[in-house]
């Protein structure tokens, strides 16, 4: 996963830093065929040495003008494939969060002649994997295939893209699994936290909704939004499609085409303002009986298109995005024990843009754990970090970039982000010496301005002590 691609993931958690996990629904059972074969593949590429991050990115465009990023690998029979489509969630109609996130949870309940059952059949007697995410600013699905189901399988992503039946009893099923499951955030703790610090954060921008919708709004999506949804937002102007595994380029052009070919020229246009986080400094404390607060935290950040934005994501690294390695860590768990984990990261969006931290700990500690990290973020802007600190921070980012090439499927993701971020077809020959160009005078600098001790707003979900709300919860539906 390329820092590209945290891009378009929606906030939730430190265990949500990637898209929210994909939602998993009542299936059949696919062949174990697949799997096995996709852990050869993930093998594969993890015993690839270091220096093989130059691979071979082609640039395949179909007979009809349809673009796709290739990486060639015809040592398992797979074929794994990313498409990405810009505008997701935050383009959800007024009441009725959640369309996206019901439209890629039923794209693949029937689609042309196939209804749900006979679909999903299909899908798991060829042992293929096919499913949709909705993020706040991107709509996404990923195939995998057995190389000798390639031809049926990438007809069934079109079925599903272009001629979705949205019939009532697969779309009734999934929208009462999403009920429960926006029931079980709304007494979630660390969901709550969440979803409360966006809505604090961004409370007049679709950013602020809850993107996976609430009972009520969810009740109020009717199957005419999702036929909406998939005509305004799944076209050929906004189609990002990477591909890896056992296909050659002219195998796949034609591919393309017959895939992607019968989608509208353009998507209907989406009018998302930009908007800088109301981010203040105050607290929000939620009440709720639970023996360890949540706490939630962020301020403004820095875009993915930003020049400085290397150089955040190495001090950011240093900050709290290092795990074991960073200060959050070492101050909070380390010296004084409380919490097992907290942590920062960046979280660049298409019109906005954040730095967000994060800890859970015994409500008699949350106070201390709060003057820590605001501490530690205060220092971080007045000082920078240290040469030893910078020097240990790119050694680990420069290293362990190789190790997110382990499979098929996580080498067309990251192709479909290098798209969708504009950031180049030789991008990953490139990414390491963004790294190693940061110098500790850089760091300085960017630390210095990213880092705003007085505007990180904080939302605490239980019952902390000697801890005082300083501003109103938001009505974050």
């Amino acid at each position: 996963m390329t820092e590209a691609h945290q891009m378009i993931h929606y906030v939730t958690g430190p265990h949500h830093t990637t898209e929210a996990p994909r939602i998993t629904l009542a299936r059949p059972v696919a062949s174990r065929a697949l799997p096995f074969l996709l852990v050869l593949a993930a093998f594969a590429f993890a015993l690839l040495p270091r220096s093989a991050v130059a691979i071979d990115v082609q640039r395949v465009v179909s007979p009809g003008g349809i673009e796709a990023w290739l990486i060639e690998d015809n040592s398992n029979p797979i074929i794994a494939l990313q498409v990405v489509f810009a505008g997701g969630a935050a383009g959800d109609p007024n009441g009725k969060a959640g369309v996206a996130r019901m439209a890629a949870a039923t794209l693949d309940e029937g689609a042309g002649e196939l209804d749900s059952q006979a679909f999903q059949k299909e899908l798991a007697d060829l042992s293929i994997q096919l499913g949709f995410r909705a993020g706040l600013d991107s709509f996404s699905g990923s195939l995998t295939t057995l190389t000798r189901n390639r031809d049926r399988a990438f007809d069934l992503l079109r079925l599903s893209l272009t001629e979705p039946r949205f019939d009532a009893e697969p779309v009734e099923r999934i929208r009462q699994q999403l009920i429960v499951r926006a029931q079980r955030n709304a007494v979630d703790p660390d969901a709550i936290a969440w979803s409360t610090l966006m809505a604090t954060l961004y409370p007049e921008h679709p950013y602020g909704r809850q993107r996976d919708g609430t009972s009520e709004t969810l009740a109020a999506v009717e199957t005419s939004d999702l036929q909406t949804f998939t005509a305004e937002r799944l076209a050929r102007d906004n189609l990002y499609v990477g591909v890896a595994g056992d296909i050659s380029p002219e195998e796949l052009g034609p591919l393309l085409d017959s895939t992607f070919g019968a989608l509208p020229a353009e998507a209907a246009p989406l009018d998302l303002p930009e908007i800088d986080p109301s981010a203040d400094g105050g607290t929000v404390v939620i009440d709720q009986e639970v023996p360890q607060s949540v706490v939630a935290l962020g301020q403004s950040g820095l875009q993915r298109a930003d020049p400085d934005y290397y150089t955040a994501y190495a001090v950011n690294y240093i900050l709290g995005g290092g795990g074991f390695a960073s200060r959050l860590y070492e101050e909070v768990r380390e010296k004084r024990g409380l919490a097992y984990g907290v942590y920062s990261y960046l979280q660049p969006l298409d019109r906005s843009a954040l730095v967000l931290s994060g800890v859970a700990t015994a409500n008699a500690r949350v106070a201390e754990s709060l003057e820590i990290i605001r501490a530690e973020w205060a220092r971080m802007a007045a000082d920078g970090p240290t040469a030893e600190e910078l020097t240990n921070a790119k050694t680990y980012l420069t290293g362990s970039f190789p190790l997110r090439f382990d499979s098929t499927g996580s080498l067309a993701d990251i192709l479909a982000g290098m798209q969708f971020e504009s950031l180049g077809i030789d991008y990953l020959d490139r990414r390491n010496n963004y790294i190693e160009a940061i110098t500790l005078e850089d760091a300085k600098r960017v630390a210095a301005t990213l880092y705003k001790p007085e505007e990180l707003t904080a939302v605490v979900v239980g019952q902390p002590e000697n801890v005082e709300a300083t501003r109103a919860a938001p009505d974050g539906s």
